[in-house]
């Protein structure tokens, strides 16, 4: 399978700049897998698409404001992005720099605190912190939110309210669950009064999502790892699902990966690194339905949603997306796709 086998030409003014006025007032676009009919729908209508019997799961991750401005000692200017907090003073950062720092050597971060560079590791560096507060601080202090490369304005405080969700609990991510940015807490109070479970995953998402595939063939493309936890609780609502006859719907590609991460002939409590990548092809064992947002072209998203919806589903949504206006990306439009067999 080749890299541009996910390709798609989209507009650029329909690359959602900004976050609707409301979260509940996106577009949905309802894909049927088997079938591949489409509907077009409100966010809203999905209370009454999540059947009483369903789980919806939830990545429950909150961004943490991970980008830092810094300059060598010397004086070269350069930004850290956090890629995982590794502990109380020492974290795994993305250096961009006109030249990469040597280990050993420290950096003068926010003008503020020092840090000191420990190792590289691949494109990643592993600083320590040099301050009394611990990471999740200093970066709440002086850290900025790190809003995806096609977002071409400077984040303001309304995107530290607006690129989180209202679930948000368990910090450690660098980019947003998208898919549940669509939600408030009124739209989940009504799915929970229909008596749907609601449920948490957690997968911290990496740096990388926001890295391109360089492998013109899927075969030699990695994963960058992400760290997630299901909980059994979460395991034992998906069971109590199954024995109602109802479905899980997995609200985002994270929440899709840590749960199809978790065993395969059958889901299991447990915390872990997953480097997944999935392709057309690959057998899904627990999701049946997924809330997701429309994904770029030529990235690792785009391609795991053509194995959830089918690659044909997934050009004529995505072509149907882009005739009827829908808005891309992070703060754009949602779809709500039902799994696909096997093509």
């Amino acid at each position: 399978m080749k890299l541009d086998d996910f390709d798609y030409h989209l507009p650029h003014e329909l690359i959602a700049q900004l976050p609707l006025r409301e979260r509940t007032a996106s577009r949905l676009l309802h894909l049927d897998g088997p079938t591949g009919a489409l509907r077009d729908l409100k966010f809203t209508d999905i209370v009454e698409l999540i059947a009483p019997h369903d789980v919806l799961i939830l990545n429950d991750t909150r961004v943490i404001k991970a980008r830092l401005m810094g300059r060598k000692k010397s004086g070269g200017k350069l930004e850290l992005l956090v890629e995982r907090v590794l502990g109380p003073n020492e974290a795994l950062v993305q250096m961009r720099a006109s030249h990469a720092p040597r280990e050993g050597s420290t950096l003068v971060v926010a003008e503020v605190f020092e840090a000191t560079v420990l190792e590289r590791r691949g494109q990643f560096f592993k600083v320590r912190f040099e301050a009394s507060e611990d990471v999740f601080s200093l970066l709440d202090h002086h850290g900025a939110v790190p809003l995806p490369p096609y977002i071409e304005h400077a984040a303001v405080p309304d995107d530290e309210v607006r690129y989180q969700t209202v679930y948000a609990r368990a910090p450690g991510a660098v980019a947003a669950p998208t898919a549940g940015l669509h939600f408030d807490q009124a739209l989940l109070e009504q799915v929970r009064l229909r008596g749907t479970i609601i449920a948490h995953v957690t997968l911290h998402v990496g740096a990388g999502t926001f890295q391109p595939v360089r492998e013109s063939d899927l075969a030699a493309h990695e994963m960058h790892g992400e760290w997630y936890t299901v909980p059994q609780s979460t395991v034992d609502a998906i069971s109590t699902a199954r024995k109602r006859g109802g479905s899980v719907v997995a609200v985002g590609t994270t929440t899709l990966r840590a749960l199809e991460s978790s065993g395969a002939a059958q889901i299991e409590a447990g915390t872990g690194e997953t480097k997944l990548f999935i392709l057309p092809g690959y057998e899904f064992h627990t999701v049946d339905r997924l809330i997701t947002n429309f994904h770029l072209p030529k990235s690792t998203l785009l391609m795991l949603v053509s194995a959830f919806g089918g690659m044909s589903n997934i050009r004529s949504a995505y072509a149907h997306a882009i005739a009827n206006r829908y808005r891309f990306f992070s703060y754009g439009d949602a779809m709500l796709i039902e799994r696909a067999g096997a093509e």
